[in-house]
């Protein structure tokens, strides 16, 4: 386990959130997962959840506010320096604010936008509140990648807004990069397969950490989720992708033989 105090560099996925109509449900259902400790704001915060392991932050979990149709979805923040100046370059690229900028007490400030391929994400300038503050253990965020509907333009939005780099992963069978901050990895970028569905949109996904990923698939299926595939290896680790009891997706990974266990890490 591997505590962060510091804030993260620009163009990190930093926080990630849900928000769906039934908060209770999904804080009894990440809470039996993950061992989550959710500690819920007053009515000046929407009555936000905080999740937390060792007391540091890890994700959110919120209430959806009455009267918006937004679909129940795990948002990835990415972290800014100036949430204004950035929120100009998405318009500036093609991409469009979905939530304008707005400040959140003194916590940060924070907006919501889209790629031009549709893919949502936030935008998380930090005050206090820093982002996730707990890595490489069971129940913390592992990581963050978009999969889009047109990977030249996403390729092209997220490079000129964030000023990415990219470690192409492609084959004959997928299209896929790593997304690099300084030579750093922070995320991913890939091409939706002619396979998925029409239906399914440009979107953003969270994988979080387990120490066993057929284990944790089968406690979300005890806590009333549904596994959505078979998990499989890959040299980052052992994967599988989850929905809810609300019916919101998301992946676990565990580390396997080919990943081996990164650096700091805590069952």
């Amino acid at each position: 386990m591997v505590f962060r105090d510091e804030r993260w560099p620009d163009g990190t996925p930093s926080w990630v959130d849900l928000m769906v109509p039934d908060q209770a449900k999904a804080v009894a259902f990440y809470s039996g997962l993950f061992g989550w400790d959710v500690q819920t704001g007053g009515e000046e915060t929407g009555f936000y959840g905080m999740a937390q392991l060792r007391g540091r932050p890890v994700a959110g979990i919120g209430q959806t506010p009455p009267g918006q149709d937004v679909p129940p979805v795990w948002t990835t923040y990415l972290s800014v320096s100036d949430v204004d100046k950035t929120a100009a370059a998405i318009t500036e690229a093609g991409g469009q604010i979905v939530m304008p900028v707005m400040e959140v007490m003194q916590e940060g400030r924070m907006a919501v936008a889209a790629d031009p391929a549709g893919g949502v994400f936030g935008l998380w300038e930090p005050g206090n509140h820093l982002g996730t503050q707990v890595t490489a253990t069971p129940g913390a965020p592992a990581w963050n990648e978009c999969m889009s509907r047109d990977y030249p333009a996403a390729k092209a939005f997220y490079e000129q807004v964030f000023g990415y780099g990219f470690q192409d992963l492609s084959n004959d069978e997928f299209t896929y990069a790593v997304l690099l901050v300084d030579g750093r990895p922070v995320g991913g970028l890939g091409g939706l397969p002619e396979s998925v569905p029409a239906e399914v949109p440009s979107h953003w996904s969270t994988y979080f950490w387990a120490a066993d990923a057929e284990a944790a698939a089968a406690k979300a299926a005890e806590l009333g989720g549904r596994v959505l595939d078979e998990p499989s290896d890959s040299p980052y680790g052992r994967q599988v992708r989850l929905a809810d009891d609300q019916g919101v997706t998301f992946l676990v990974i565990a580390p396997n033989e080919q990943s081996g266990k990164p650096e700091g890490w805590e069952d």
